[in-house]
């Protein structure tokens, strides 16, 4: 992906951290070019660009977020810069029901997990929001079974927590423009799915991961 880096990437990025006023902490890793799927918690449409903007430029060029494909390809701007600059992968929305208590994945999971899958390929890494809807800020909610089968399919790349803060406040639910203010991103310890480690268990262990972060970035 180094060869398709669009030629505004780095100005967008350097404006995500300006209106987002982000913090950067590795509580738990360092900085990697390795592949990985950063996953974290989900307030704001401006969750994944922050997340993006906050990585360094390296890491940046070959990492894709998941995006919601209704607000994404909503406008011709957004569309324009979720494929060309961003690269992301879209999700299409599926209901709560669907997506927290099928055992295997329906089809539309399926599908979405195919194409996280072939967008990993040997050397890209993910950015993804496991609860699927955008919550309150003020906790973590329940996670999707999609990353669960994710890490089934790769367990080869690593699982990196991370706990965006305050950005429900600086775009929030409803509006348009953003209201510059200071946010908070927290990276913490590289996780696996464990051997015979069921979905509930794997994918409350994640989320506790996410929601440990909160705590340690409010110290």
């Amino acid at each position: 992906m180094n060869n398709n880096i669009h030629p505004i990437a780095s100005l967008l990025a350097a404006v995500a951290r300006g209106i987002s006023g982000v913090q950067v902490q590795w509580a738990g890793c360092e900085p990697d070019e390795r592949q990985r799927i950063y996953f974290a918690n989900h307030s704001s449409h401006l969750d994944f660009v922050v997340l993006w903007s906050a990585l360094p430029s390296e890491i940046r060029a070959r990492t894709r977020p998941i995006a919601a494909k209704d607000y994404w390809e909503a406008t011709p701007l957004r569309r324009y810069l979720s494929q060309n600059v961003f690269h992301a992968v879209f999700l299409e929305r599926v209901s709560n029901h669907k997506a927290k208590n099928a055992d295997e994945p329906h089809f539309a999971g399926r599908h979405l997990i195919e194409a996280m899958v072939e967008a990993l390929g040997t050397e890209n890494s993910l950015i993804l929001f496991p609860e699927g809807t955008r919550g309150s800020g003020e906790k973590v909610e329940p996670f999707r079974s999609g990353m669960y089968h994710l890490a089934l399919r790769r367990p080869d790349v690593q699982l990196v927590p991370a706990h965006l803060e305050n950005l429900n406040r600086i775009l929030p639910k409803g509006e348009f423009l953003p209201v510059p203010m200071l946010s908070l991103l927290t990276f913490g310890k590289p996780l696996h799915l464990e051997p015979d480690e069921d979905k509930d268990a794997f994918l409350e262990r994640a989320r506790e991961a996410v929601a440990s972060l909160r705590r340690i970035g409010s110290a």
